[in-house]
């Protein structure tokens, strides 16, 4: 089996540069001062969001990241070179912790965001800093500041407007394939999706978003089992929820509920992302049988009926995908404006499509 490509999890250890010591040497020429410079600062290591990665992998090989050390301030009043920073590129969405305490460190969330991660060390200063009227030629100069070190977690969540949420075999990759020219991995076994996968979802040629299909959640997913729980941290990032349940399914409410629960279990703050129900695999359902099987449905989601195989539905699921994302948008809207209306405070509201093309 070929290695993946696709890496969502990195430890590594990082360390700043450390400052270059500060000179106490002399010059003897007429009308030179005679103290020494000061020594180099040590380079930092800094973080930024690069929206051309989606993956870690390009860090995979790289676990010790050092920044360069400062120079020593040398001879001829020449001060100490700085060292050089480490800058490590990160995929929007990526999550740092310490590696030691699991601490939150940052969050890399927009591109060309710059996190200075560790600071380097300040060069120390020169003989020539400490002269006075009194001490005309002082013979001590200052040592440059020590590194700073950490081990740091990286976990990339990925970014997405809709997630695909499902049991192994419901028809995700298939569906995302369908509504977009993403080519996830498509076979009739269970787990043949080992890495999530994005696509852009055209909506009528007018609107875009960005869907994502990650590995089938099976019951336990969320204490361990199957893949689920590795790749669970890549819902809390979606907009909006899609769940998939086949039509042949034998009971559809209670797999959408067991699938809610574990991501219940996982994060209960999922709760409050807006969901749907698409019921896959149903070209060979008629309308009498898709109404016998709504009504066992939750009556307060969003539900529809589509094959992906004959395209049955997939144009109006890409509707009510585009209406429910916008309703978002207008509700923390209104929430922002009734917020303002209880404070008292004035706001300045610009009602932007951010998924405009």
């Amino acid at each position: 089996m070929s290695e993946s490509n696709f890496v969502d999890y990195l430890k590594i250890y990082a360390r700043s540069g450390k400052g270059g010591r500060g000179s106490t040497h002399f010059r003897r020429e007429k009308y030179i001062p005679k103290g020494g410079p000061d020594g180099g600062d040590g380079g930092n290591v800094i973080l930024r969001g690069n929206r051309n990665h989606w993956t870690l992998l390009h860090l995979k090989f790289e676990r010790h990241i050092l920044a360069g050390h400062g120079e020593n301030g040398a001879g001829r009043l020449q001060k100490g070179k700085n060292g050089e920073d480490r800058i490590i590129e990160l995929p929007l969405g990526t999550v740092v912790f310490d590696g030691d305490t699991g601490e939150f460190i940052t969050d890399v969330e927009y591109d060309g965001q710059e996190i200075v991660l560790l600071r380097g060390g300040r060069g120390g200063k020169g003989n020539n800093f400490f002269k006075s009227s009194t001490n005309q030629a002082p013979r001590y100069a200052q040592p440059g500041e020590p590194y700073e070190e950490r081990r740091i977690i990286m976990q990339l969540k990925l970014l997405a407007d809709v997630g695909l949420v499902g049991f192994p075999n419901a028809g995700k990759s298939t569906l995302l394939s369908t509504v977009s020219a993403a080519r996830p991995e498509i076979a009739d076994y269970p787990f043949t999706t080992l890495e999530p996968s994005l696509g852009i979802v055209d909506v009528r040629g007018e609107h875009s978003f960005v869907m994502a299909d990650i590995p089938g959640i099976i019951e336990g997913a969320s204490d361990g089992k199957g893949l689920g729980l590795r790749f669970l941290r890549h819902i809390e990032r979606n907009s909006l929820l899609l769940f998939l349940v086949p039509a042949d399914s034998s009971d559809i409410k209670k797999e959408y509920e067991i699938l809610l629960g574990e991501l219940t279990k996982y994060n209960s703050e999922l709760l409050d992302k807006q969901r749907i129900l698409a019921i896959s695999k149903s070209d060979m359902l008629d309308d009498e049988l898709q109404s016998a099987l709504s009504e066992d449905l939750p009556q307060d989601l969003p539900h529809i009926f589509i094959s992906s195989f004959s395209r049955k539905g997939i144009d109006a699921l890409k509707d009510l995908i585009w209406l429910e994302l916008n309703r978002q948008i207008v509700n923390n809207s209104e929430n922002i404006v009734r917020r303002s209306i209880d404070t008292g405070n004035d706001i300045d509201l610009e009602f932007e499509d951010r998924r405009e093309a």
